[in-house]
């Protein structure tokens, strides 16, 4: 099979970093666009702390379950062709969830524009690296990638605090929209087509086991959160995720044309970045999501308000990301993701300080101290991983980065927000102590969540029911906290025992199964 359909690797370099920016732009814009907007779709839809999760994760979910298959496609049938499709899908999903009436619709839109970012990421990395195969080059057109990424998260907040000040929720799915087709349009004309240098073909069995293992293990998350692990349903699809992963790890390993080659995980330096991408990523989305509702149940803020704080964190990231990106040329991306995932966890411990009364500028230094982390971690992380391994190679392990990337971003709402529901429902009562309509409180805390005891009527935001509800979330936000610096710092150790520098990988010109990767990073 033709390496691609354009002969020069190098021509049109400029058209696919404007495609691949705007790519991912499109495909990460929904995460905290919707996060910021949680309180107010909470109270427009009466959902419970459960489905809210699903808000997020009906987006994340298809998208870390089909990143594998897309990057696949992608290198059989034409990146160029995916990248359209996945715009396309985007597209879809913004139209349904504009429309949408229902926490169910808002679901199903949510879906389709998660199966449209799983088509974007796996294909706008692969075609940057075939553009630009020299890895020192590659790096800083990552660079932008990843600055784009971060762009969409800082911008995304204001977007939804902008438009909910004027208009109903359910227009913070407009943007996507002309954004999207506008790249449609642009891709048809501009955009340079590439494929796998090595036949591939699909890997039905692994897209399977992977699917329900994903899938099966974020429904075990969420819906234990809410009605208890020992329920059956729960222990069945934990029980299921467990097994349908082991599955996923044996068909691969006897698979011809795997969609993920587990020979990937030789390069100590992939396996490194695959564990820093999921559990940074668990971390910053299961943050966004927890902290959004830290703004609307407990300070009661707007969602402009809201916005112009997580735009501290996105926001920084962005300044910080272009300049790590010339520094990786100078300094090992080992001392700077190790670093970026040390400032991680002392913003997230810093973060338990944080309560009910904490003042902007307050929150601002810790917000700003996780973003300049975040900056640190995310461009040599993605960096590392596509230049860890042979350059035919390159496709895929940008696609394995990613979907470790979105399996922590679909665990992140699950996990957070179960430890989260699960703490602050334990101690709702003793806060609740001699407290009038204590009764009614707990019983509708624990059928429907705590947004839902926010729209009681309890009487004023500072009164003493609203208040003992913002304190027993605290606890939960204090635990979550807690839990997301020693992933953090488990990452950082991680990453300091296995990236290690190494020459760059030579182009390769045998398959990828008659290949070792004997290269460590």
């Amino acid at each position: 099979m033709n390496s691609a359909t354009t002969p020069d690797p190098r021509a049109g370099r400029a058209a696919t970093l404007v495609m691949a920016c705007l790519g991912v732009f499109v495909a990460y814009l929904p995460v905290t666009t919707v996060s910021a907007s949680l309180p107010v779709i909470q109270r427009a839809l009466h959902a419970s702390t459960a489905q809210l999760s699903w808000v997020s994760d009906a987006f994340v979910l298809p998208m870390a379950a089909l990143i594998l298959t897309t990057g696949v496609l992608g290198d059989v049938h034409g990146r160029k062709k995916v990248f359209q499709a996945g715009m396309a899908c985007c597209v879809l999903g913004a139209a349904i969830s504009l429309c949408s009436g229902s926490v169910q619709a808002l679901w199903a839109g949510q879906a389709a524009s998660g199966i449209g970012a799983a088509a974007l990421l796996p294909s706008t990395l692969a075609l940057i690296s075939h553009a630009v195969p020299d890895h020192r080059e590659r790096g800083r057109f990552i660079g932008f990638w990843a600055m784009s990424l971060l762009a969409s998260l800082a911008v995304g907040p204001l977007i939804a605090g902008l438009l909910l000040e004027h208009v109903a929720w359910r227009w913070i799915f407009l943007l996507p929209i002309p954004v999207a087709a506008a790249a449609l349009a642009a891709a048809a004309f501009r955009l340079p087509d590439s494929r796998a240098p090595h036949g591939r073909r699909l890997d039905w069995p692994g897209q399977l086991t992977a699917a329900v293992a994903v899938t099966a293990l974020v429904y075990g998350v969420i819906e234990g959160g809410a009605d208890g692990f020992g329920e059956p349903a729960v222990v069945t699809a934990l029980v299921l995720g467990a097994v349908a992963a082991a599955a996923f790890v044996v068909v691969e390993l006897r698979s011809d044309s795997p969609m993920l080659d587990p020979q990937l995980f030789r390069s100590p330096a992939f396996t490194a970045t695959a564990l820093v991408a999921m559990v940074s990523f668990l971390g910053l989305i299961g943050f966004f999501f927890v902290l959004s509702l830290y703004f609307g149940l407990v300070q009661h803020l707007t969602t402009l308000q809201a916005g112009l704080r997580l735009v501290l964190v996105s926001g920084t990231s962005l300044l910080v990301g272009l300049p790590v990106g010339r520094l990786m040329h100078r300094v090992s991306p080992r001392v700077l993701i190790t670093s970026g995932l040390l400032l991680v966890a002392a913003a997230m411990l810093a973060m338990t300080g944080v309560d009910a009364d904490t003042g902007y500028l307050s929150l601002a230094w810790r917000l700003v101290l996780l973003g300049l982390g975040m900056g640190a971690v995310l461009t040599p992380m993605t960096a590392s991983a596509v230049s860890a391994v042979p350059f035919h190679l390159a496709g895929m392990a940008a696609a394995g980065n990613n979907a470790f990337r979105q399996v922590g971003a679909a665990l992140g709402p699950a996990v957070l927000g179960a430890l989260l529901t699960t703490r602050a429902l334990d101690a709702l009562p003793g806060h609740l102590a001699g407290l009038p309509g204590t009764p009614q409180i707990l019983d509708t805390a624990q059928a429907q969540g705590l947004g839902a005891v926010a729209a009681l009527d309890l009487g004023p935001a500072t009164g003493p029911a609203l208040g003992a509800l913002g304190e027993a979330f605290l606890d939960g936000m204090h635990l979550c906290l807690l839990v997301s610096a020693a992933l953090a710092l488990l990452a950082a150790l991680a990453c300091a025992l296995l990236l290690r520098p190494a020459a760059p990988p030579a182009p390769a010109a045998a398959p990828a199964r008659e290949r070792q990767l004997d290269r460590s990073a």
